[in-house]
């Protein structure tokens, strides 16, 4: 173990197409028992349990070509999302074909061209996708030695692989395309595959720099946003004024009088579009068309009562979660209940989307986190098969989850299908962004534990209310929100993902007995996936209970977080962590609060501290400063690792802070930043981060281990400062003065 411290614009119609048009040559076989490479000390680098993703689809020429021009094309099902995947399986090819990582291209998902993974999501890019590719590469890279051992009639293990080239007695001898010359090889990796032994490793492991940072700062064209095609056209979707309101009439001949440049008003049941040749018409066209529509009424939200009232009050279904051990009804016991809020994706740039419908098929451009799934949802929709539909992934600005990015993708579907022959561009507004995405939904946990007589935990019992928290696409066009405002709509036919609701319910410690029961309802607003899922709210909750059980044993909360751990690698971050801070020292209305777990009890491991200024006479809460101890198992990325956590900290600050979904009584109120407001730069405090890397474990991927314990940790903090705890979220100089 170690301790690293750290202060195309053109339409692509086939697989086929794309692969004359670069000259690849496909290299694809079964396996073999020699790599040309001695393994290391730690022992044989072979792995019999393949990643979920390759075992799906072992196909080499699925995951990565050779080039002509010596350069190797890798394949990703996963999108981009900011987590630095491109950069990342970069890495893990390089590394086992021997290759400068600069000779590596990697194409993002693209429906028919990469291989289909799902969705981009759960910090599982590192642990499928990026793992799949290593096998792929190290496969290809034992048969390209193989290959050339047979054509030059020397041994195996006198032939070494670099930048490209065979090597022989460290001579280059042949590129890998010249030793190809041409031939399709065909096969399956199958297990036991060799890897490069770890202690040979060049790339994987160090701060390597993310890819297309430059071109971000200088304002280039990298996000959906930016994609622009010769006489591009574009759209505009009009809302209804709630949910479940239909469209009654609009003013379409007032609107071509009002607004030059009309091209085509879309209307299909409620559904209400607009297309212009410029953008700004279609902004103008939609203001006008906002203005001048008609929606039936529809029934009123629950504005006028405490939002964890309503909620419990639902009808739900409820489900066990864990029951272990007996409990004694005549301890002492401790309660609490804490509530988080509807939260926002608050994509800074709002969903966008590309369609084009020519020659009957229909080309997307999106930043959909799943490509595949939203394929497979727009069969239904627009009337076309799944093989006429062709969806290529471009990186979204800001997402963390089920955004408007599909909804988006739907819309211009639709409108290119009204408007066949030129590409439309179909972006939403900031006011549709923040009032029609699918939240994280709100939460209430109330946990309640006794302790024996040394100050341990003797019983644990929790329950918590949730609504879902994934309603994805996944194939059903009920989950589009467009698809329900159609003439022929297609309603939700399931619930969704309701064991997110209880993700990380259990704590991470040594509690005797057990009890968590998690109650399901469906709430107001429409809500999916947001970072995490309910582990945030979770955390949130007991790691603010543990620090109040910790008080009421008389313990310092590090300690006695320590004193219920028997994983060693949790005692490892929390010990690190209270290593970095342990020179600290705070003056008057200052705090440093604690909190540590991990992400889903099986993947990776985070302690957070953080310290917090409090000005009891307005009750602005300063974050000042946070530190984060990261164990993710084998590092790929030293550098992307740091940046998803010092931002998954920052992001949760916001959270705790700021961050809260408001309604009236017909729809959601928070239709901009100021009435939904984020961190600014003058709100980020000082982070630190220790990665911990653990070479010879197995990735944990990191994208969603920090949101509950920096919560947390500041929510800590806060009563540490001022003897305020607040269980309520956001904190609000309100709470901490009332």
């Amino acid at each position: 173990m170690k301790t690293l411290d750290t202060k195309k614009k053109q339409t692509s119609t086939s697989r086929r197409n794309f692969l004359k048009a670069t000259g690849c040559l496909t290299i694809a076989f079964p396996m073999w028992t020699s790599c040309g490479l001695a393994a290391g000390e730690e022992g044989p680098a072979l792995d019999n349990d393949l990643p979920r993703s390759i075992s799906q689809n072992p196909h080499i020429n699925a995951w990565l070509q050779v080039l002509e021009d010596g350069t190797i094309q890798v394949y990703t099902g996963k999108i981009e999302l900011g987590q630095g995947i491109r950069t990342a399986i970069g890495q893990v090819a390089a590394e086992e074909l021997n290759t400068n990582p600069e000779l590596i291209k990697v194409h993002l998902v693209e429906t028919g061209v990469t291989p289909d993974e799902g969705y981009t999501a759960g910090s599982g890019s590192i642990i499928n996708s990026a793992m799949s590719v290593r096998y792929a590469a190290a496969a290809a890279r034992a048969k390209l030695v193989e290959i050339a051992a047979r054509e030059m009639g020397v041994g195996a293990e006198t032939l070494e692989v670099e930048d490209g080239k065979i090597l022989h007695g460290g001579k280059p001898k042949m590129s890998f395309a010249e030793l190809l010359k041409g031939k399709q090889l065909e096969g399956e990796v199958k297990a036991p595959v060799p890897l490069k032994p770890k202690k040979e490793h060049q790339w994987v492991g160090t701060a390597f720099p993310r890819q297309g940072i430059s071109r971000m700062v200088r304002g280039e064209e990298v996000y959906i946003q930016d994609l622009r095609f010769p006489a591009m056209v574009h759209a505009r979707s009009i809302r209804p004024k709630a949910y479940q309101a239909s469209l009654q009439s609009f003013d379409e001949e007032g609107l071509k009088k009002e607004i030059n440049g009309i091209l085509k008003v879309v209307n299909n049941g409620s559904f209400l579009g607009v297309i212009t040749e410029d953008e700004y018409q279609a902004v103008k066209a939609q203001e006008y068309l906002q203005r001048n529509t008609q929606w039936s009424e529809a029934p009123v939200l629950p504005a006028d009562q405490p939002l964890d009232e309503y909620l419990k009050s639902l009808p739900a279904r409820t489900q066990n979660v864990e029951n272990q051990g007996n409990f004694d009804a005549g301890s002492k016991t401790i309660k609490a209940s804490y509530f988080k809020p509807y939260i926002m994706h608050a994509s800074i740039g709002p969903s966008c989307a590309v369609a084009l419908y020519d020659q009957e098929e229909l080309y997307i451009w999106s930043h959909s986190q799943g490509v595949y799934p939203l394929r497979g949802s727009l069969v239904e929709v627009v009337g076309l098969p799944a093989e006429k539909i062709h969806i290529e992934g471009v990186a979204g600005s800001g997402c963390y989850g089920h955004n408007g990015a599909d909804d988006a993708a739907a819309d211009a579907a639709l409108m290119a299908m009204a408007y066949p022959g030129r590409h439309i561009r179909l972006q939403w507004s900031r006011e549709d962004e923040h009032g029609w995405e699918p939240y994280g939904t709100a939460m209430i946990i109330e946990p309640s534990a006794s302790l024996d007589a040394s100050g341990k935990i003797k019983q644990w019992q929790c329950e918590l209310w949730s609504d879902t928290h994934s309603t994805r696409p996944g194939g059903d066009p009920g989950n589009l929100m467009t698809a329900h405002y159609l003439e022929k709509p297609f309603p939700r036919t399931s619930y969704g993902y309701s064991g997110g609701g209880y993700r990380n319910s259990q704590p991470y410690y040594n509690i005797p007995n057990l009890k968590i029961d998690a109650h399901f309802f469906d709430g107001p607003l429409r809500v999916s996936s947001l970072r995490g899922l309910g582990a945030y709210a979770n955390i949130f909750a007991i790691e603010s209970f543990m620090d109040e059980l910790a008080e009421e044993a008389g313990k310092d909360p590090l300690e006695f977080r320590l004193m219920h751990s028997e994983d060693e690698r949790a005692i490892g971050v929390m010990k690190k962590l209270g290593e970095m801070i342990k020179n600290q020292t705070t003056n008057q209305n200052e705090g440093i609060g604690y909190a540590f777990s991990r992400y889903k009890n099986s993947a990776s491991y985070c302690a957070v501290a953080a310290k917090v200024k409090v000005d009891k006479s307005s009750g602005q809460v300063q974050v000042q400063q946070m530190w984060g101890v990261i164990d993710a198992g084998e590092v790929i990325n030293l550098d992307g690792l740091k940046n998803q956590t010092e931002g998954g900290m920052v992001q949760s600050a916001s959270w705790a802070l700021k961050e809260e979904v408001k309604f009236d009584q017909q729809h959601v109120s928070s239709l901009n930043w100021g009435t939904y407001p984020i961190f600014h730069f003058s709100d980020v405090p000082l982070v630190e981060v220790t990665v911990i890397d653990q070479p010879y474990e197995e990735p944990l991927g990191a994208g969603e281990a920090a949101q509950g314990p920096s919560t947390a940790a500041i929510a800590n903090a806060v009563y540490q400062a001022c003897g305020k705890r607040i269980r309520h979220l956001p904190i609000t100089p309100e709470k901490v003065k009332g």
